[in-house]
């Protein structure tokens, strides 16, 4: 399962929602977007369900997948870890289907499952020939429905989850971006691994997970979403047929769910035996929905973003000082990070911290070129649509336009939106972001 999230929490540039709409029906969006020629549509249930799907004639497979609203923010203290405890578990048996059928009836006929878990949201899906979506339906709304959450599947999936996060803590790359989090906020559960810890997993009793499980798995919280060669009235019947959960009411959006404190400036080191140094050098961002989202994806880009960016060639191209890195952003429905990190030999963690200081200061007090603003809009613009080359790509795309942002903006809004970015627009962010006072994260032998 795909379900140490840090990569996709640290998806770069997201908004959140905006109002739910409560219409049953294929919504004004759909309609409008169909007006224009789009193939998306949008129907919301009765039960405040939402299914979104873009028919691609052109292919002949389908993504399809569950988006739940639920992940590891929404978690007390004490159920660190239960979202992605019920990822694993939900594949391991249905009232119908032992966690054997689930794989074997989807792989029988080619197509793939899988599973991931963020701090807002979890999601579940499978890619399949075109002609095999109604099994896909059938199987992913019934795993997520009706799993029987076994106390003996309980147990066994605790052990892989604690080997999970132990192989975790063998991957200083990877943790040092948690680290980082924990370093700004705290414990709030932003600033918390999405798997747990080995002390919150290992007594998590199975009445807890479950009482998560038939609490927050409601209608109105998920985003069913479809891709590919298929007809959108087809796609919302099955789901209604398949997907069994308490609804009623209006769809929920991702919003706020707590005061987002963040601590000072503070530097966190974790000793260990390794060949690197692992350092994360960053700052409190701004959230999904701010403004400034497309101007942070084009300051990103030319900062850290490539091979092209200041950070990379200052860094690894000019004074071969590091093999990776670069600079990224989280955004969360409220908050968010950014962030530079840098992989290098532990002799060289104070020159490479000083050069990533310097290039911060000099892009806040100078800002860019007319050049670098077009190339990063060319990136920005370019990985949009590349990006989208495949069913599971566009699937993804409507999932969380209408969970995390409440809309999905069709490719050519996207497009303007980078397009309408200025210089000052730009520069004025980073005079604003780059000054912020940094937090440090190191994991390494220093």
């Amino acid at each position: 399962m795909a379900t140490a999230a840090r990569a996709a929490a640290s998806a770069r540039v997201r908004p959140t929602a905006r109002a739910a709409r409560a219409d049953a029906g294929t919504a004004a969006d759909g309609a409008g977007q169909q007006r224009r020629g789009s193939t998306v549509r949008r129907t919301v249930l009765p039960s405040g369900l939402r299914v979104l799907t873009e028919a691609i004639p052109s292919m002949r497979s389908v993504s399809f997948g569950v988006w739940v609203g639920i992940g590891s923010r929404d978690e007390t203290p004490e159920l660190s870890g239960v979202s992605h405890f019920l990822e694993h578990l939900l594949f391991k048996g249905t009232e119908r289907r032992t966690a054997l059928d689930i794989s074997a009836q989807i792989e029988a006929v080619g197509g793939e499952t899988n599973a991931f878990t963020t701090k807002e949201y979890t999601c579940y899906y499978a890619r399949v020939l075109d002609e095999d979506l109604p099994l896909a339906i059938d199987v992913m709304c019934d795993l997520v429905s009706h799993s029987v959450l076994d106390a003996a599947d309980v147990e066994t999936e605790r052990g892989v989850i604690l080997e999970e996060i132990a192989m975790h803590d063998d991957e200083p790359g990877d943790e040092v971006h948690d680290v980082f989090s924990e370093v700004v906020y705290g414990t709030h559960p932003l600033g918390r691994l999405i798997s747990g810890t080995e002390e919150t997993i290992a007594p998590m009793p199975r009445a807890q997970i479950e009482g998560f499980y038939r609490d927050r798995y409601l209608a109105p919280s998920i985003v069913v979403a479809a891709a590919g060669n298929l007809d959108h009235d087809v796609v919302v019947e099955l789901v209604r047929s398949n997907l069994d959960l308490a609804g009623g009411g209006p769809p929920a959006p991702l919003r706020p769910r707590d005061a987002v404190p963040t601590r000072g400036p503070d530097t966190a080191v974790r000793v260990k035996d390794t060949e690197q140094a692992h350092i994360v050098l960053g700052c409190p961002g701004i959230g999904r929905l701010d403004d400034r989202r497309f101007a942070l994806g084009v300051l990103n880009n030319v900062l850290g973003g490539g091979m092209s960016s200041r950070l990379f060639q200052e860094i690894r191209e000019k004074r071969g000082l590091a093999y990776s890195v670069y600079s990224y952003s989280s955004q969360y429905a409220d908050t968010g990070l950014f962030a530079v990190y840098a992989g290098c030999a532990p002799g060289k963690v104070d020159e490479v911290l000083e050069l990533t200081r310097a290039e911060l200061a000099a892009v806040a007090a100078k800002g860019f070129t007319d050049v670098e603003l077009a190339r990063g809009k060319g990136m920005s613009k370019g990985s949009y649509v590349l990006g989208l080359e495949d069913t599971g790509s566009r699937m993804s795309r409507l999932a969380k336009g209408e969970l995390l942002y409440g809309s999905v903006l069709s490719v050519e809004e996207l497009l303007a939106r980078v397009d309408a970015v200025t210089l000052d627009q730009v520069n004025a962010l980073a005079t604003d972001l780059l000054t912020r006072p940094t937090s440090l994260a190191v994991i390494g032998p220093v």
